[in-house]
């Protein structure tokens, strides 16, 4: 069998392929050292690579073998392994979960906050002039569609909500950090204002059409209720101030959502500070109890004039925005009694996971809402469930995320309520990524709700 070459025709005799063309048919490393072509198989180059390779992919594998896991270090859970059950969800949803499951994610996230201040002489995120932002895009006009449009959607916003709740930090003045989608949400939403008001006010129709009632919680951004510590200059923040404006006018006219903006600023308990965390973006329990003397009010008006709140010592706590940013310290609040009879405190332990239904029972007395209360919410009930038992005596409450992850309990235990109550933060109804504005989600809701109506 003849043996073929690969040849490259050079000038010379026509036809007459020169000694030196002709490539050799053995691999360059098995050349001698002396050959023109000689190359070695590795390299320094390629050796030092395949080292860094072979020890980014071993060592959290040798971590996870020996028990190490991954932390939560953002405002949401880990991202679940995805499943053939989630459609083309198992290869979109893949690279958030191995982000998230990544051993080493929050030593990696402590390292590049240490050499972006230390070498650079700044803080990660954005600064500067504005640039083209990530996270959730805004579908083309023709794309969008309102509740009650007759056209499908599609129901999963896992993934816009996910980088909403993984937002950079925006660094103020002060020592005051901020989640950067408070300025995102609102200058890029997935759906615009307009409908994700529609969506609320469908909610809102379904929800009485079966009897029950409905109170729409709505949790201001932090930079709503505390802007004078935000950086003079940041990217899109005259377009998040001119979007923020437009929402509390129009949302709380047009939907009948609280306005808690007054009431957080300076709480009725406390020292007269704003009601949210210098380095988290939570409110603090002073908002808690402003937020849910809100919701009684609108529940039974005048049933919380009987409360009692005194204070119960400090806690110390990690804030979010902290950890987020590579750099965990701790932050302390103040704890109080909640006594809704003005004697017996009703004041229960903090609730941190409720992806799947936690119900609050407990024998009913005068300051208390008595009236089966279903709740979807966040993670600013966390903060707040420990005063849950204390405002009412029959209280279901379950992560709006259920939606998608299990919708079926979701739905069962809001037809156990008489009193519908769903509670978000401002940003994510501006950017039009809560699971509840989903005109599919809201249909869902709207049938088991009929399937058994109250009187």
């Amino acid at each position: 069998m003849a043996t073929v070459y690969n040849v490259t025709l050079q000038e010379g005799t026509p036809g007459e392929v020169p000694e030196s063309s002709v490539l050799p048919a053995v691999h360059e490393s098995w050349l001698p050292r002396e050959h023109a072509l000689y190359r070695p198989r590795h390299g320094g180059r390629q050796l030092t690579a395949l080292i860094a390779g072979a020890v980014f992919f071993a060592a959290p594998l040798a971590a996870y073998a020996v028990g190490v896991r991954a932390a939560e270090i953002e405002n949401r859970p880990l991202v679940a392994l995805p499943t053939p059950a989630d459609g083309w969800g198992l290869f979109t949803g893949m690279p958030q979960w191995a982000v998230d499951h990544l051993v080493f994610r929050e030593a990696a996230v402590q390292a590049a906050d240490v050499v972006s201040r230390g070498i650079f002489a700044e803080p990660r995120g954005r600064s500067g002039a504005p640039v083209e932002l990530p996270g959730p895009i805004a579908p083309p006009p023709g794309d969008q569609r309102s509740p009650g449009s007759g056209a499908e959607e599609p129901s999963d916003l896992t993934e816009s909500l996910i980088l909403a709740e993984s937002s950079e930090v925006i660094e103020g003045k002060d020592g005051w950090l901020y989640l950067g989608y408070d300025i995102e949400g609102k200058c890029t939403p997935y759906r615009d204002l307009d409908q994700s008001i529609a969506s609320l006010r469908e909610l809102r129709r379904v929800v009485e059409a079966s009897g029950r009632d409905l109170v729409i919680l709505i949790a201001p951004d932090k930079s709503t209720v505390v802007p004078e510590h935000l950086p003079d200059a940041y990217p899109d923040l005259d377009c998040a101030r001119q979007a923020t404006e437009e929402f509390w006018e129009r949302v709380p006219a047009e939907t009948g959502a609280l306005d808690l903006r007054a009431e957080l600023r300076r709480p009725e308990i406390g020292d007269g500070r704003p009601a949210y965390y210098r380095m988290d973006t939570h409110w603090t329990d002073e908002g808690a109890l402003a937020a849910l003397r809100a919701v009684a009010q609108e529940i039974d008006p005048g049933g919380s004039e009987s409360w009692v709140i005194d204070r119960d010592g400090t806690a110390a706590h990690t804030p979010d925005l902290a950890v987020m940013q590579g750099r965990p310290t701790e932050e302390s609040g103040m704890r109080y009694r909640l006594r809704p009879d003005g004697e017996l405190n009703r004041t229960g332990p903090r609730i941190h996971r409720f992806e799947q239904p936690v119900r609050f029972e407990g024998e009913p007395m005068p300051g208390m809402i008595a009236e089966p209360v279903a709740m979807l919410g966040d993670s600013f009930m966390v903060s707040t469930s420990r005063y849950l038992p204390g405002v009412f005596s029959d209280l279901s409450l379950v992560n709006y995320t259920a939606a998608q992850s299990d919708r079926a309990a979701m739905l069962d235990m809001l037809a156990d309520g008489d009193v519908i109550v769903v509670q978000s933060v401002e940003r994510l109804i501006a950017g039009g990524v809560t699971p509840f504005l989903d005109p599919g989600v809201i249909a869902d809701i709207g049938a088991a709700l009929a399937a058994r109506p109250r009187p």
